[in-house]
């Protein structure tokens, strides 16, 4: 008999990276059990749980259970090791993963751990001297402790070896997907979003926050070498207050007719969104794996990113690349999509069939494998 414990505690909208990670994953992951194995569920509420309701009713073998000590307090220590000590029945074996580097780092079971990305070491100049110590910190402890680590792509794999020296055989690579629900939506829809957030016919999209590494101020220096009847450029996603540099930056060059911060959007407007964008965007500096170029893939939206990290990895040949660092291969790569209604078809046509290639049932049974291999 198997308990795999999952730590859904991260899984917030403070991190919506790890909330579309766990949310793709677990009904996946549940579908898989063999009969002696069950899925129990760390959360910090039953507002929290409540996430999961549709999962547990539809699988006897999956429940939670709670911890009141959230991933950024010292408390989990013991708490998540006195919780987890009296989880398992007689004769079960206990297997425990956290999606995230904040964890309970001493626990007397297997540990699986997933990284996803390691921006603030591979990229220091993004965040404060503080950050990068307290995220090296916390990730030699994490990763000294984790009996296994899942990375979500070849490029952060590479990243742990060559950046922090963890050995290869710990790690394996099992790629996201996204949920079913982005796919080329109908033209009701599409009406229905470009209503609601009063979009026109044809606009450029980027869908994320805007932190340092997303290279915003790059996208605006790009977008202002586009003609001036180009479309829109909206800018959607969550503000981080700190970086104005994007906003300061449209206003100095007098672009603020031609580009929309349309801050955060619900997520049931995503596909939407997506699927009625003319290009999507992606100028990030670096990415662990890249959610949005994958959703808009998924959605048939023409897709322009980067050519660094793990983009390469999920684009494909479906997507045009251009170098981050140089604005003018951004504009000119989205000069080139907007004037050929014939490639953009092409890439959201091969978008579609890329998109199909990264299953969450593909990423779940790997993951479940490598449960079992620890209890072996």
């Amino acid at each position: 008999m198997s308990a795999f414990v999952f730590d859904t505690r991260t899984a917030i909208t403070h991190f919506p990276g790890i909330g579309r990670y766990v949310a793709g994953l677990l009904p996946a992951l549940s579908t898989q059990l063999a009969q002696d194995e069950r899925l129990v569920l760390l959360c910090t509420s039953t507002a929290q749980a409540a996430q999961f309701d549709a999962l547990r009713a539809s699988n006897a073998a999956v429940s939670v259970h709670y911890v009141q000590a959230d991933a950024f307090s010292p408390a989990q220590q013991w708490q998540v090791r006195r919780l987890v000590g009296s989880l398992a029945a007689p004769n079960e074996a206990l297997v425990y993963h956290s999606p995230y580097y904040l964890m309970p780092y001493w626990l007397g079971v297997p540990k699986v751990l997933t990284v996803h990305d390691l921006i603030p070491i591979v990229l220091p100049e993004t965040v404060s001297l503080r950050a990068r110590l307290f995220f090296r910190l916390t990730h030699r402890l994490a990763l000294r402790s984790a009996d296994r680590i899942i990375a979500v792509s070849e490029a952060t794999r590479s990243d742990l070896i060559n950046v922090l020296g963890v050995e290869e055989a710990r790690i394996t690579v099992i790629p996201h997907s996204v949920e079913s629900r982005f796919h080329p939506q109908p033209q009701t829809e599409i009406e229905r979003v470009r209503t609601t957030h009063d979009l026109p016919a044809q606009f450029v999209l980027y869908l994320g926050i805007n932190k340092p590494h997303k290279n915003l101020v790059g996208l605006i220096q790009a977008y202002a070498m586009l003609p001036e009847n180009a479309p829109l450029l909206v800018i959607a996603g969550a503000w981080d207050t700190r970086y104005p540099e994007a906003r300061e930056l449209a206003t100095r060059l007098a672009l603020t007719d031609r580009v929309r911060f349309l801050g955060p959007v619900n997520d049931a407007d995503l596909p939407g969104l997506y699927s009625t964008a003319t290009v999507f965007v992606f100028p990030s500096r670096y990415e662990g794996f890249g959610f949005p170029v994958l959703e808009a893939m998924a959605c048939g939206t023409p897709v322009a990113c980067s050519n660094v990290s793990s983009l390469p990895e999920v684009g494909g040949d479906a997507v045009s690349y251009f170098d981050p660092l140089l604005p003018s291969t951004i504009a000119a790569q989205l000069i080139r999509l907007l004037e050929s209604d014939s490639l953009r078809q092409k890439s959201a046509t091969e978008g579609v069939a890329r998109s199909l290639q990264f299953t969450w049932e593909q990423a779940a049974a790997a993951t479940i494998a490598l449960y079992r291999r620890l209890h072996m």
